[in-house]
């Protein structure tokens, strides 16, 4: 096909199309050609992605020593296991020590300050920021 030509150059959708209308013509041509280059491997491989940029990636601030600055997040939608189904994950950003706590996805925030107590509190101190 016209698109694979090494004249050609793996134009896009717009020019390939303008190319093979002048010496052809079929029913549905527009969208063949349309399937067509939307699936050529070599173009997705090396064609630049026409997307927003991302923005500026910020470092986060190192703490200036452990159990200062914590990262709290949960891991759900895991299998049941002894009437758990997920995992709370707090990282001391510091050391990036991790404790994992077996929960339930249903948890109040009145059992998570129990678990946080429990688990955290008792054995690090309180943090200054989380």
């Amino acid at each position: 096909m016209l698109h694979d030509s090494p004249l050609a150059g793996h134009p896009g959708q717009e020019k390939t199309l303008k190319l093979v209308k002048w010496d052809f013509h079929w029913s549905r041509m527009t969208q063949f050609i349309k399937d067509y280059v939307t699936s050529c491997q070599q173009c997705s491989r090396n064609k630049n992605i026409n997307h927003k940029k991302s923005g500026i990636l910020k470092p986060l601030l190192i703490p200036n020593g452990p159990w200062i600055c914590i990262s709290m997040d949960f891991i759900t939608q895991l299998p049941l296991y002894n009437s758990f189904d997920s995992i709370l994950v707090i990282v001391n950003r510091f050391s990036k020590m991790a404790v994992f706590i077996p929960t339930m996805s249903s948890i109040t925030s009145l059992d998570l300050a129990h678990l946080f107590i429990k688990n955290i509190f008792s054995k690090h101190g309180l943090p200054s920021r989380i």
